[in-house]
């Protein structure tokens, strides 16, 4: 189902590279206590943070360390940020250090890395394999498919062997790599059933919505009901190739178009889109199996489906069927964070899981969060740090009151696993 288009026609992407500086520069003053007379120890004490304000701070840290930036993440246990820097580099970790991240000295560089995915592309496109930098290992995670064997499976064996025991690791997957669509809110066209990811202001201040862009070839026209009359046109879709999205805008330019999850008979408010950051706990909306919830894997991914090459993807363990594609990845405190591509496995056995990050969604298309009426990139930089401060004391406690109504999963945001 190959549908590919050029797009026609600000985003929150724009807003959220703002963030990732101005969020950043309020943490750091703080951080570096010690060159204002403050003991060293307490400088080199990892800060407690939030995922997203460690996402930004990964991201400052990540134009700061050049060459010796070797990829971060998250633990959310300890919320914390860990940050790899090549070996040998003790002045960029005392600034990891100064920064309050927590550092981890590491053999291979993100130039490294990004080579050997470099390789993986020329020698080993073949359908039923991804590969993402995995910053937990320092490695590339190479995955093969279940339809990956014979003379396929030697070549992408030996390729990953070439890159050397250090640089990757391979693992076979029992599912078979696809896209979610079959046939957030379900939504239908010409038979199919996807999912509504968010909805978003087009440019020219039009409702819309975004959703997952192979759903497009389904048609152009949408329903929200099966067999319904139309309510949407498709306006821009891209997949595959470097994403895998479309922009979706709503026929009746007076529809209503909240800022909004729907996790079953309750809402959770989206404030803005964000970037994911490995180690993150994210939760999935989707038509099909309803809310899931399970953490970020890897970043860039690049995913070999059977209808071609989609790059810059999100790799998940959240689980996901026919159906959910282009449902909404969301974090417990509001973040836009992806839309649902594709994967293997289903939500019994589980699975790898893939997503188009929101932040470039938006940004190709031209369009902005919600109503559009959100606060500027300065007040959301500040909003966000203060809320570091509480540290989950506001969107945890909205996570556990919602638990206690029960324990289905399409009820709340109650953790799976």
């Amino acid at each position: 189902m190959s549908h590919k288009r050029i797009p026609k026609r600000k985003a929150a992407i724009a807003v959220g590279g703002v963030v990732a500086l101005g969020a950043a520069a309020i943490l750091l003053p703080s951080a570096n206590a010690s060159q204002d007379g403050a003991p060293d120890d307490a400088a080199a004490a990892p800060r407690t943070l939030k995922a997203g304000d460690a996402s930004d701070l990964a991201a400052w840290l990540a134009g700061t360390l050049g060459d010796a930036y070797a990829g971060a993440w998250y633990d959310g246990e300890d919320k914390r940020l860990v940050v790899n820097v090549v070996r040998g580099e003790g002045d960029m970790a005392l600034k990891v250090r100064s920064a309050g991240a927590e550092v981890r000295e590491v053999d291979n560089s993100m130039a490294e890395l990004q080579a050997g995915a470099g390789t993986l592309k020329s020698e080993a496109t073949i359908p039923g394999t991804s590969w993402a930098v995995d910053p937990r290992t320092n490695k590339i995670l190479v995955t093969a498919d279940s339809t990956v064997t014979g003379d396929k499976w030697d070549r992408l064996e030996s390729t990953v062997e070439s890159l050397g025991s250090g640089m990757a690791t391979l693992k076979k997957s029992e599912g078979t790599f696809r896209t979610f669509v079959s046939g957030g809110d379900a939504i239908f066209a010409g038979g199919a059933r996807c999912s509504l990811g968010f909805n978003v202001t087009a440019g020219d201040g039009s409702p819309a919505f975004l959703t997952a862009g192979h759903c497009a070839a389904a048609g152009d026209a949408w329903s929200d009901q099966q067999g319904g009359e139309p309510i949407a046109t498709v306006d821009q879709a891209l997949f595959p190739g470097d994403g895998d999205f479309a922009l979706v805008r709503h026929d009746d330019p007076a529809t209503e178009a909240p800022s909004e999850v729907n996790v079953g008979g309750q809402t959770v408010p989206i404030v803005q889109a964000a970037e994911a950051t490995v180690g993150q706990q994210v939760f999935r909306m989707g038509s099909t199996t309803g809310l899931a919830d399970g953490q970020v894997l890897g970043l860039d991914a690049t995913v070999n489906y059977p209808e071609g090459t989609v790059t810059g993807l999100i790799q998940t363990d959240v689980c996901a069927e026919p159906g959910d594609s282009g449902g909404s990845l969301f974090t417990q405190d509001g973040l836009a964070i992806g839309l649902t591509s594709g994967g293997s496995g289903d939500c019994t056995v589980g699975g790898e899981t893939f997503f188009q990050p929101v932040t470039t969604a938006l940004e190709a298309v031209g369009a902005t969060l919600g109503d559009g009426g959100g606060a500027a990139a300065g007040d959301q930089a500040d909003g966000q740090d203060a809320g570091a401060e509480q540290d989950g004391a506001g969107g945890d406690q909205g996570v556990q009151e919602q638990s206690d109504m029960g324990s289905d999963r399409h009820s709340g945001l109650t953790r799976t696993h």
